[in-house]
């Protein structure tokens, strides 16, 4: 049964510079918790990462994901590329949008976990994600 949440929230900085910010995967453990290890395998014809391997902790829960990125001017979007140890699917994005403040962000993530896991656990898992995805790049991209 796949689970999926969202939240929008904005950042005091120019859509280039958030997505500067997330183009540069390889600073996710700075900002995300969760995120151990990150290895860019392919790039783009940009440069920009395409295939990306992660090695990640959530709630005790230690996990190997390859994903695979796309990225527009205003969006960034992965997919789980082959099920890992505890996930068969994952998606996720992030949609830019221009504000006078600086950037507007919704953040959108779908997983489909190969373990049964009571409903309080992964509804704590994905409250987890979505305010790391918030909150840590907020302080990542306005620190920068």
């Amino acid at each position: 049964m796949s689970v999926s949440g969202s939240i929008e929230f904005e950042i005091k900085a120019s859509p280039e510079k958030v997505m500067e910010a997330l183009v540069d995967v390889e600073s996710l453990p700075q900002w995300s918790s969760s995120h151990r290890k990150v290895e860019v395998r392919s790039r783009d014809d940009q440069g920009r990462p395409k295939q990306v391997w992660m090695a990640i902790s959530t709630m005790g829960i230690n996990d190997e994901q390859l994903v695979e990125y796309a990225f527009t001017d205003d969006t960034v979007h992965w997919d789980l590329l082959e099920p890992s140890n505890q996930q068969k699917l994952q998606s996720g994005s992030y949609v830019l949008t221009a504000t006078p403040e600086g950037t507007k962000l919704k953040f959108e993530l779908t997983v489909d976990l190969k373990i049964p896991m009571p409903g309080f656990l992964v509804k704590r898992g994905q409250k987890m994600a979505l305010e790391t995805a918030s909150k840590g790049l907020k302080k990542f991209v306005e620190g920068r």
